[in-house]
């Protein structure tokens, strides 16, 4: 019976049987920029650890809530790359002002769900330059949704980082294969990148991304733990780690607090929001 209720879940969250997604594949476009109107960080802080957090606020409604735990949280305060999923343009531009941070989107499409726009951004302290959108190959059974990933170079002093905001289709929306392929997809763009690199997101796996380890990357929070749930009727059925950080060209930075869940999400998603502090190698 447990096992029945989460395949329903998990076909719910996928949006099987519900009406068709608009999908975005121009690769132009929509794109929304939003620039921060505080003048840049010191730049004696441009120097250093690297803050990368990463939060899936659902369907980006609890916006409020979010916030709250973005700037309560003393784990995620201060980001340099901030990568959010399942987002609109409006949720964006709230987030980015309230923490003054710039902000690069690109929705995917127009979810089924709410029929709102769904997509990842990415946001930081430092000027996002190159923005551009990679659509991921496969739709989502039943609603046809084909998941795009955000990029952008984060400057930062002297330092170029190429990041990626990233939202792989749901377990019962591709097939196993389907989500190894798109993330085989997005390891060759990474490996073309001459700057290090930072992916963050929510890859609804967590033995898949196995496929960016052996692409080179370094999976960083391979044993973070849980990061969301399944419930059915209010009862949790499984907890799953599905939000991760991976890079090539930094590692873990050295210390206390470097890598972790913000255990209280203030009700904004059923996903936690993740950390890591990363650094150049010595």
């Amino acid at each position: 019976m447990a096992a029945r209720r989460l395949l329903a879940a998990l076909a719910a969250a996928a949006g099987i049987g519900c009406a068709s997604a608009k999908n975005y594949l121009d690769p132009a476009g929509p794109f929304y920029e939003f620039r921060r109107e505080a003048a840049p960080r010191a730049a004696a802080s441009a120097s250093g650890p690297l803050r990368v957090v990463s939060f899936n606020i659902a369907y980006g409604i609890e916006i409020d809530r979010a916030l709250e735990v973005l700037g309560g949280a003393e784990a995620l305060r201060d980001p340099d790359i901030l990568s959010l999923q399942e987002m609109d343009a409006p949720g964006v531009e709230r987030i980015a002002k309230a923490l003054r941070l710039n902000a690069v989107y690109f929705p995917s499409g127009v979810h089924p769900k709410h029929g709102r726009d769904f997509g990842c951004a990415l946001l930081s302290p430092w000027p996002l330059v190159e923005p551009r959108k990679l659509t991921l190959p496969h739709g989502a059974r039943g609603s046809g949704l084909r998941r795009s990933v955000t990029i952008a170079t984060v400057l930062r002093g002297v330092e170029r980082i190429r990041a990626y905001a990233v939202h792989l289709p749901s377990p019962m929306a591709v097939s196993g294969g389907s989500r190894a392929e798109e993330l085989r997809v997005l390891a060759r763009d990474a490996a073309a990148s001459p700057d290090p690199v930072v992916i963050a997101g929510d890859f609804n796996s967590h033995d898949k991304v196995a496929e960016l380890e052996r692409a080179g990357l370094v999976w960083l929070t391979r044993g973070l733990g849980a990061t969301t749930r399944v419930d059915v009727l209010g009862v949790p059925l499984a907890r799953l780690g599905y939000d991760h950080v991976l890079v090539r060209g930094l590692r873990l930075a050295s210390g206390d607090s470097v890598l972790g869940i913000v255990r209280d999400n203030h009700g904004a998603s059923d996903h936690l929001p993740i950390w890591a502090v990363v650094e150049a190698p010595r």
